[in-house]
């Protein structure tokens, strides 16, 4: 996608400023701050649910429900063997990863900075 993370920063601020533009009845600071938050939650998602799969958490129910459907639904296919299945934390892409915490720390860094200015001036 985009390799240059400052770049795909630039990207998310003008995709900021086209959801401010779009969905703002008026045009202050606040809507500006507002629109910047729904981006940045985005981000904070994706990368929360990514460093869950990361730590291996639903590898057990993973492994689990292709366990119980293998006994449940006896098939006579050799080829698809589930203990040979590579598990949600094996098919981890962390550049991507490192990415999308990239983005979220700091567009989340620019939210804080932003309200910290809107409530001091």
């Amino acid at each position: 996608m985009f390799k240059n993370k400052w770049k795909f920063f630039i990207l998310n601020l003008l995709i900021t400023l086209m959801i401010f533009f779009i969905f703002s009845s008026n045009y202050s600071f606040l809507n500006f701050i507002n629109s910047l938050f729904y981006l940045s939650i985005l981000y904070l998602i994706t990368f929360l649910l990514m460093y869950t799969i990361k730590g291996g958490f639903f590898d057990g129910v993973t492994y689990g429900f292709r366990r119980f459907n293998s006994i449940m639904f006896k098939r006579d296919d050799y080829l698809e063997e589930w203990r040979e299945k590579p598990l949600p934390s094996e098919k981890f892409n962390a550049s991507l990863y490192q990415r999308i915490k990239f983005q979220a720390a700091l567009l989340l860094s620019l939210l804080i900075i932003l309200i910290f200015l809107y409530y001091v001036i």
